[in-house]
């Protein structure tokens, strides 16, 4: 596992040279979203999947998010981390082959634990200190580590009903989730963040 690590990192440098698409939907975004779901999921044992999990996502643009493509992809995250062989509780574009700033958590801090799509999300603001808990990723199966993450954040997003710029605060495991996902878009997996000797075999 150590040398998936020191890879990654040498990958990175060359990633964070490389764009995301901008503007609109590509053939080859048409292409991946347009598959039947669930969608394949990348992992870090895959060289060129590798790569493109290291390379930061591109805003979605308000026309992009208004498309059909979008609500098409926002039900094929939804149906991929949620299918059985994932069962996940949050996915990234990227994990899916889509370079665009979007995530899909399971809010456990809301009635029904619903899962929900968030386009255009950063992380802007945290309370607290950090503390450390388990962490798993599905584009890294196989492992788990303990990571250092804050349990009171603010996020805002563009809302995919209004196009507005929204903010929420939130706390606890869901607060986590959107840290881990959040990484995922600028080309950070946790296992750049493990507490060290916790990287370990997954149960």
């Amino acid at each position: 596992m150590k040398g998936f690590i020191n890879f990654l990192a040498l990958v990175s440098m060359f990633a964070l040279a490389a764009c995301a698409p901008k503007g609109a939907w590509t053939d080859a975004e048409i292409a991946t979203i347009s598959a039947d779901a669930p969608l394949r999921v990348l992992t870090i044992y895959d060289k060129s999947d590798s790569i493109m999990l290291r390379i930061p996502s591109a805003i979605l643009e308000p026309e992009l998010i208004r498309s059909d493509i979008f609500e098409d992809l926002k039900a094929k995250l939804l149906a991929t981390v949620t299918d059985p062989s994932q069962d996940g509780v949050g996915i990234a574009g990227p994990q899916v082959g889509i370079l665009r700033r979007v995530i899909a958590v399971q809010r456990f801090d809301k009635e029904g634990e619903p899962f929900e799509v968030y386009p255009n999300v950063f992380v802007t603001s945290t309370r607290g200190e950090k503390s450390p808990g388990p962490e798993g990723c599905l584009s890294i199966p196989g492992w788990r580590g303990d990571v250092l993450r804050y349990r009171d954040i603010d996020i805002e997003y563009t809302s995919p009903k209004t196009l507005k710029d929204t903010a929420e605060r939130v706390q606890g495991f869901s607060a986590v989730i959107f840290q881990h996902e959040c990484d995922h878009l600028d080309g950070v997996l946790y296992i750049d963040k493990t507490v060290e000797g916790t990287l370990r075999p997954s149960e």
